[in-house]
């Protein structure tokens, strides 16, 4: 007996699987980063190029390709390719699994920071510029973090066991609209702080010269197919679970614009509240220099001066 296909339910099930999927720390930790490092509101202008001429063409030919095979990355290439070329569908699979082990890393800080959330840490005057950084510091990169980053990893494998439906489809369904609605929580306060002008000018308003720079063009592309996933398999892994009647093409545009909007109120939450706190010609400073811990320096800032700011850390 053949074993009976799981489909996802709805389409609103295959949007929240596959904006879950695509929104996560290469949005809320990634994207501010790299944003401020390259200029701002300059960096905007090719990271929206590449989102419509490399990401949404990618995620349309994963989602074509899985459906009409049927199969995972390997079996896809082995049936368009010959068997001959199933081990670059198992390339993209290692790719991919080497992505996790530095995904892990960043979440198991989160998984940290939450903890230090239920002691209190973020609330009340909150953490220093200073002492934010220092925490930072003396965490990450430390044996101990390996621990945190096996704890979601176990989380992620229940979830996974259940299967796409009542695992994947229906945590998403969950934790998407949650995310957002916290998003967009932190960056209305952030962007209504004393000085978070100053932050929004910096995140919107080009700075033309930084686009005769190459590094400018190449993180933003980078940056594209690191935050949507395109090109490393997973889209194309759920179109196994997609139905015949879903439009491809309308839920892989709705899929990489909800991910580039998440990643713009991310960086709403985080850049506004560096100008709301530093002088500006420190903020400027701070911005540029690149640091992995931006999001992990200035999130507990804000939470600091959100009513209410204990719980949504």
């Amino acid at each position: 007996m053949s074993e009976k296909r799981e489909f996802f339910s709805s389409r609103w099930g295959l949007l929240a699987a596959s904006l879950g999927c695509a929104i996560g720390v290469g949005n809320i930790w990634r994207f501010p980063r790299i944003a401020a490092e390259n200029g701002g509101g300059a960096f905007l202008i090719p990271w929206i190029l590449f989102l419509f001429l490399w990401s949404i063409p990618l995620i349309i030919a994963e989602y074509s390709l899985g459906r009409k095979t049927r199969e995972g990355v390997v079996g896809t290439f082995a049936t368009f390719g010959k068997k001959n070329k199933a081990w670059m569908g198992a390339f993209i699979a290692m790719v991919a699994s080497a992505v996790l082990f530095y995904y892990a890393v960043v979440v198991g800080w989160c998984v940290y920071y939450f903890l230090l959330s239920l002691k209190g840490t973020f609330t009340g005057s909150g953490l220093t510029p200073g002492e934010a950084k220092q925490l930072f510091l003396s965490f990450a990169g430390t044996p101990v973090t390996i621990f945190y980053q096996a704890i979601p990893l176990l989380i992620c494998g229940g979830i996974i066991y259940r299967g796409g439906v009542k695992g994947i489809e229906r945590m998403n369904e969950i934790i998407i609209p949650a995310l957002f609605v916290l998003l967009v929580i932190a960056a209305i306060r952030a962007v209504t702080l004393p000085g978070a002008g100053e932050g929004i000018q910096y995140l919107f308003v080009p700075r033309w010269e930084q686009l005769t720079s190459y590094k400018t063009w190449i993180e933003a592309l980078a940056q594209s197919a690191w935050s949507t996933g395109a090109g490393f398999g997973l889209y194309l892994t759920y179109a196994v679970y997609v139905g015949k009647k879903q439009d491809i093409v309308k839920n892989s545009l709705f899929t990489a614009v909800g991910n580039n909007v998440a990643s713009i109120i991310a960086a709403l939450a985080v850049i506004p509240t560096v100008f709301a706190i530093l002088p500006t010609a420190e903020a400027n400073e701070a911005l540029g220099a690149g640091s992995v811990g931006l999001t992990f320096f200035w999130l507990p800032e804000l939470f600091a001066k959100m009513p209410m700011g204990g719980l949504f850390s």
